[in-house]
């Protein structure tokens, strides 16, 4: 996903300053997409550069001025035509747990375990803070809800493999244990 599409989409809903767009996007599309302060602003320079935004300072109690950003409607047709082409690739996961995950065969098998258990408590945090976020927020339109409920099911379906992994890894390293002569 291009930053700049992401943060000239989100000034469609509303008027916001750099930390909103992270906010946004983390709380939101975490689960697909993930975004820094050092994408953010850059972006954000370069689109009031190119007339896409347009910014002004809003006066802050005992804070810095805060940047507020709008659209402008060279920034809507811009965003229009991007909306208008074909993604530029299919499904991409980004998760660095999935890149470590197929190299555990290289690994403390005891600690790879217990690496999924941790993520198995990141997921199910994700996932009640997701739920959370869904059952307060259904008067929204109907894309955001369908995106909503993709990261809900995505979550599901990574706790469920999680689960299947934890098992199937046990058993393996179950299995060449060792066994200790005793009383049969």
């Amino acid at each position: 996903m291009s930053v700049k599409y992401a943060i000239l989409g989100l000034l469609h809903y509303k008027d916001m300053h750099g930390y909103r767009v992270k906010e946004v996007i983390e709380n939101e599309f975490g689960f697909m997409w993930s975004i820094n302060y050092g994408q953010i602003y850059p972006n954000l320079k370069q689109l009031e550069q190119e007339g896409l935004v347009t910014k002004i300072d809003v006066a802050q109690r005992n804070a810095p001025d805060k940047k507020l950003y709008s659209i402008t409607e060279k920034g809507e047709e811009a965003f229009t035509g991007w909306l208008n082409t074909a993604p530029e690739r299919g499904m991409l996961i980004r998760d660095p747990f999935l890149l470590k995950f197929v190299f555990f065969s290289f690994s403390d098998k005891e600690r790879a375990l217990e690496i999924i258990e941790e993520q198995i408590r990141v997921y199910t945090a994700d996932l009640s803070s997701r739920q959370h976020r869904y059952d307060h927020k259904q008067n929204e339109n109907i894309h955001v809800r369908l995106m909503r409920e993709l990261g809900i099911s995505l979550n599901e379906m990574m706790l469920a493999w999680l689960e299947r992994a934890k098992t199937e890894i046990a058993a393996e390293i179950s299995s060449r244990r060792p066994r200790k002569a005793g009383i049969q």
